[in-house]
């Protein structure tokens, strides 16, 4: 049922009228998603995961990202990954259930309808994650939702 609640399409962060990634975001991570360029053999891309900051590039070249994150991550649970043309990078929040208006911090931001709409997605994750019997996947809310990170005492943790 969780999977019901996983996000339904990604974010993109576009900048002069090209795409420059992709994200989505659950409870405990933010997750970039850069497409490639052809030609470049995989181990010339680099990312380095800061605690407020991500840098990623071709080695020997300008970085393509050098920007600090909108919130602090975990960094040894952080990582990123090469696959079929594109660098999967996972943020792990530092602060579960908290509403990342975008990864870049002050760059690409949500509007404030995506906002709340992701942070209602966001509280339903965490009630099927507090109710694994329950299916929450049609549930809605009807107003401000509250904040998932704080809500009824906050998020529980293990």
């Amino acid at each position: 049922m969780a999977e019901k609640l996983a996000p339904e399409k990604r974010h993109n962060f576009v900048h002069n009228g090209q795409n420059v990634f992709e994200w989505d975001q659950t409870l405990e991570e933010v997750n970039i998603y850069i497409n490639l360029p052809p030609n470049v053999h995989s181990k010339q891309f680099y990312c380095k995961i800061q605690s407020k900051h991500v840098e990623v590039g071709i080695k020997g070249n300008p970085p393509y990202l050098n920007h600090d994150l909108t919130c602090p991550v975990k960094t040894d649970s952080s990582f990123w990954t090469l696959e079929d043309g594109i660098m999967h990078i996972t943020l792990q929040k530092r602060d579960k259930g908290q509403t990342w208006a975008s990864p870049i911090l002050g760059q690409g931001q949500l509007d404030p309808y995506a906002t709340d709409l992701e942070q209602k997605r966001l509280m339903l994750q965490r009630f099927q994650e507090e109710n694994p019997g329950f299916d929450f996947s049609q549930a809605q809310f009807s107003g401000n939702c509250p904040d998932p990170r704080t809500f009824m005492g906050g998020i529980r943790s293990d």
